[in-house]
C-alpha cells in the first residue's frame, strides 16, 4: 500500500469534470482516491479507469452481499482499473473472503469495514468492531476501515489487526483529528468534504498535509 503523503481523498462528487479537475490539483499530494457510489452512478463506471490513469482508486462499494455477488461486484469495479475495494465484514467470513480472492486475482487490495465514522455506527457497529476485525484478520485484508473521528476505537482496532493497514476517515468535515488518529495508529487519513467543497482544494490539501507531517 502506498504512504507517501498518508492522505485519501474521498471523491464524493457528481459531476465528471469537477472530479477529474480536482483530482488533477491533488496530483502528488494523495496517494490514492476513493470513489463510491455517488460519482460512479453519477459518472458512470468509466470514471474509475480515467482517474487510475493518474491516481490509484480505492472503490469504496462497501461491498455487503452473498459470496459470490460480492465476487461479481468486486471482478467488475476492479477490472474496471480500481487499485482496491472497500468491503463490509459484517457479512461474515464467507462473503468477505470472495471480494478478498477478487482483489488478488486483479494484484488490487481488499480492505474490511470494522467501524464507520458517523455517529449512527456507535450504536450497532461499535459493539461488533472487534469482532470484525478478527473476521478482516482472518480473511487477509490488506487493511480495514476505522474511525478518525473516535480514536480509541482506532487504537482498539490495532490491538487485534496488528500490522494490517487502517485507513481512517471522518477527518476534517466530521470533525476528526489528523494528528490524534496517527497517533491511535492510524496509516492513512480519508477526507471528503473539506478538500472538494473547499474554493481551493490544494491548498485545504496543504493544510492538512501539514498537520500531518
Amino acid at each position: 500500500m502506498i504512504r507517501n503523503s498518508r492522505l485519501i481523498l474521498a471523491l464524493d462528487v457528481l459531476d465528471r469534470n469537477r472530479a477529474l479537475e480536482i483530482v488533477s490539483l491533488l496530483r502528488g499530494k494523495i496517494d490514492y482516491v476513493k470513489v463510491g457510489y455517488p460519482l460512479i452512478l453519477a459518472a458512470g463506471l468509466d470514471v474509475v479507469e480515467e482517474i487510475s490513469q493518474t491516481t490509484p482508486v480505492i472503490a469504496d462499494l462497501k461491498v455487503a452481499d452473498i459470496p459470490n455477488t460480492n465476487r461479481l461486484i468486486s471482478e467488475q469495479v476492479l477490472a474496471a482499473g480500481a487499485s482496491g475495494i472497500i468491503a463490509h465484514a459484517f457479512v461474515g467470513k464467507d462473503s468477505l473472503s470472495a471480494c478478498v480472492m477478487a482483489a488478488r486475482e486483479h494484484s488490487a487490495l481488499a480492505f474490511a469495514v470494522t467501524e464507520m465514522s458517523h455517529p449512527g455506527a456507535e450504536k450497532f457497529m461499535a459493539p461488533a468492531a472487534e469482532d470484525l476485525a478478527r473476521v478482516a484478520d482472518e480473511c487477509g485484508v490488506d487493511g480495514v476501515v476505522a474511525p478518525a473521528t473516535r480514536p480509541e476505537r482506532i487504537r482498539l482496532i490495532r490491538s487485534i489487526v496488528g500490522e494490517r493497514a487502517i485507513i481512517s476517515p471522518g477527518v476534517g468535515t466530521q470533525g476528526g483529528s489528523p494528528r490524534a488518529a496517527l497517533a491511535a495508529g492510524a496509516d492513512s487519513l480519508i477526507v471528503g468534504r473539506s478538500i472538494t467543497d473547499s474554493p481551493n482544494p490544494a491548498a485545504s490539501a496543504d493544510a492538512i498535509l501539514a498537520e500531518i507531517r
